[in-house]
């Protein structure tokens, strides 16, 4: 084998201390430490996360990629006031701005933004400035000249606002700078190549901007490759890009660190600067798409590509770039083994890879089914059958897969809303305490364990309603009623820390359980029944497809025990089936696809897996 100096034209230096500006790929022996040492090499990869609540492009950016804000932007069309925030995993509401823009320059962290400039017709480009503080959007003192396809970068109270162009049509493409330092915006030193929808990184005395529209017309833009470097005092010109283009779909980093993700023409390549060259990241985006946000002052380790226009249209999603030693997987959704027998409106317990699905509808409502399947995290098997064929059991998470609960559903018979209950030991079904309220109920939000277990709300013969009961292992007793008459809820968590979410038909009221008292908290982000739940605990849960009249989603949110965030999307539309296991590794099946109709039923079976990262592996070495 050849050694390190045949490898490498060096031989293994010995010092008696790591050096502190060491290349990529060398070796060295600590003789203090008795080590032989080698500097890692960085790894680029791009990674999806969680993808925007609402898909559009023309937006802009703050933060860092664990605490990251997008803001205004265009929803094809209009332009829109709506501010989301990113916690690392996925993106919750935040404060709506005052001025509704698009295409605008934005800076600053998640917690002290500011935004300014845009277009929104009429008049078309405006003056606006705003603060955010977190929560809400403050008027701030105006820029000097309106403009739009303008680009920030710095903080909140030490910004700049560098090039775009000005309306009505047409207007010429400028180089104008203007620096904020908290109140006041004033007019700096203009840069040397004018151009709209540029990128831009760094801070108010270390910036750089790069590429962009060098004419005014956008149907004839011609793009730029030209980069230049602002030290506070004056701006010199740098090494061009590797292509020329505009309106990145995320720009990261800092001067001497950056990160151009994306852009127009449309395109999945990714661009870094050193600080003296330009080079071609052989990681890409997923995406082909431009005009989206990233984040404004993150190290050039990290970055985002958020929303933009993939063509024809605006996109939700959200991609994470990463330099590091270590390799990322995605936290994603991915095929498992299919049911044996296709239905929805089922009942799930248990965990990946330890899941159950019991009862539901087989080729219609009315067609219950008395089938139980066990999950081994790769196919299902056919277990012993309930005593007891029933449907809408959707909503019902309650035990594990050798020690499960079903209670009530739609018995044989229409309608006969079931007050039957069954245990589950992992082999049989045998008889439970029945159901005390209403004689009986289908569509109950079902949680807890199979001795701690909650029933609450669901389909009485009189309709929805708010009873609520608890289960001992033997009986159940009444307990304080839900706050709202509710049927097809979602339920998830234990006896004494519960949640229930959605309503039928189609609302986003969700509850907390103490053990005691039911509490209204924050509305789930998409009116929808029939959610994939148990995903979870009270504070820490998934939430997963659901239905809005007919129509089935793919969107997945997470609760954090105050606000949902998304998650990443289901690979199918469905709702009302079998669910079990946590926020970081669960698993759906079966339930009832689009578009509907009496053999609705699937068999698809999904399982998330939340994000991972591991140290990369280390070639072995010979030295000499």
């Amino acid at each position: 084998m050849a050694g390190y100096n045949e490898i490498k034209g060096l031989r293994v230096k010995y010092l008696s201390a790591d050096p502190s500006n060491a290349e990529d790929g060398q070796v060295w022996y600590n003789s203090t430490s008795g080590n032989l040492r080698v500097q890692g090499i960085a790894l680029q990869s791009v990674t999806s996360g969680a993808p925007l609540i609402t898909a559009r492009n023309g937006l802009a950016g703050a933060g860092i990629q664990t605490a990251a804000l997008g803001f205004g932007g265009d929803v094809s069309p209009p332009p829109t006031t709506l501010t989301e925030e990113y916690n690392g995993s996925g993106w919750s509401a935040g404060g709506a701005m005052n001025q509704a823009r698009k295409d605008f320059g934005g800076t600053g962290t998640q917690t002290a933004a500011l935004g300014f400039g845009g277009y929104n017709p009429p008049p078309g480009a405006v003056n606006n400035s705003e603060e955010y503080n977190g929560s809400s959007w403050t008027a701030g003192n105006n820029i000097n000249t309106a403009r739009y396809r303008l680009v920030g970068l710095g903080t909140q109270t030490a910004a700049m606002a560098l090039g775009g162009r000005g309306t009505p049509e047409p207007q010429p493409v400028v180089a104008t700078v203007e620096n904020y330092d908290g109140t006041n915006w004033t007019t700096g030193t203009a840069f040397s190549t004018a151009r709209q929808a540029g990128g831009a990184a760094g801070i108010n005395t270390a910036a750089l901007i790069c590429g962009g529209g060098a004419t005014p017309v956008p149907a004839g833009t011609t793009n730029t490759a030209n980069s230049e470097e602002w030290n506070g005092t004056s701006w010199t010109e740098g090494n061009n890009m590797n292509t020329t283009k505009r309106a990145f779909a995320g720009q990261n980093g800092l001067q001497t660190a950056a990160i151009m993700m994306g852009g127009a023409p449309n395109t999945t390549g990714i661009e870094t600067y050193d600080g003296t060259s330009w080079s071609v990241s052989p990681a890409t985006l997923v995406t082909q798409r431009h005009n989206g946000s990233g984040t404004s002052g993150a190290p050039g380790t990290t970055g985002l590509a958020v929303g933009g226009s993939a063509d024809p249209g605006p996109t939700a999603s959200t991609e994470e770039y990463n330099s590091s030693l270590n390799t990322f997987t995605a936290a994603a959704w991915a095929s498992g083994g299919a049911l044996g027998t296709a239905r929805y409106q089922m009942g799930g317990a248990g965990d990946l890879p330890a899941g159950l699905a019991y009862g539901g509808y087989g080729t219609g409502i009315g067609a219950n089914t008395n089938k139980t399947e066990e999950y081994n995290g790769t196919s299902w098997a056919e277990q012993n059958d309930m005593s007891n064929p029933r449907g809408q059991c959707s909503g019902q998470h309650i035990g594990t897969q050798t020690a499960a609960l079903a209670a009530g559903g739609t018995l044989p018979g229409s309608p006969n809303y079931g007050s039957a209950c069954e245990e589950y030991n992992g082999t049989s079904w045998t008889a439970g305490g029945s159901l005390t309220e209403d004689s009986g109920r289908s569509y109950v939000a079902g949680f807890g364990t199979q001795t701690a277990g909650v029933a609450a709300g669901g389909y009485a013969q009189t309709g929805a309603t708010s009873n609520s009961e608890e289960y001992d292992g033997s009986s159940w007793t009444a307990g304080n009623n839900r706050n709202n008459p509710a049927s097809a809820s979602s339920g998830t968590g234990t006896q004494t820390a519960g949640l229930a979410v959605g309503i039928y038909p189609n609302s986003s009221n969700v509850e907390e359980y103490d053990g005691t008292d039911w509490t209204n908290v924050t509305a789930y982000p998409s009116g929808r029944f029939g959610v994939f739940g148990g995903m979870g605990t009270q504070t820490d849960s998934m939430h997963a497809g659901g239905s809005s009249g007919t129509t089935r989603t793919t969107a997945v949110f997470g609760y954090d025990g105050t606000s949902f965030s998304t998650k990443p999307s289901l690979a199918n539309a469905l709702s009302s089936g079998a669910s079990g296991g946590t926020s970081s590794s669960a698993f759906i099946a079966g339930g009832r696809g689009s578009p509907p109709g009496p053999t609705a039923g699937v068999t698809t079976t999904e399982e998330f897996t939340a994000e991972t990262s591991a140290v990369a592996p280390a070639s072995n070495l010979t030295t000499s």
